[in-house]
């Protein structure tokens, strides 16, 4: 699957810090299409706005999910505040994807 630049930096971030078992991000942006968020901006297809994130870190490990939640976004604070208006977020141990159906 192809990236834009916008998922191609979240996926390096996260891959930097959290060295994942697994990742899988979905640009989601052209289901928003439309909806207009601060800033003037009005996702689109590839517009990459809106992102869908499932990752297994073992960095997860011993975390709330608030906790594992908060990680992510730290790490991805620049692209937070600036292009990225919403990002879903399913944050696992290798544990909990080995016995979660139709993850990693």
């Amino acid at each position: 699957m192809s990236h834009g630049p916008i998922a191609q930096r979240i996926l390096e971030k996260l891959g930097a810090g959290l060295s994942p078992d697994a990742i899988e991000l979905v640009d989601d942006s052209a289901r928003h299409a439309g909806h207009h968020h601060e800033g003037g901006m009005d996702a689109k297809p590839g517009g990459e706005s809106h992102f869908n994130l499932m990752i297994v870190s073992e960095a997860f490990e011993g975390l709330t999910r608030v906790a594992r939640q908060r990680r992510v976004l730290d790490l991805l604070r620049e692209e937070m505040a600036g292009p990225v208006h919403a990002l879903s977020v399913k944050a696992l141990t290798p544990a909990e994807a080995r016995s979660a159906p139709g993850t990693a």
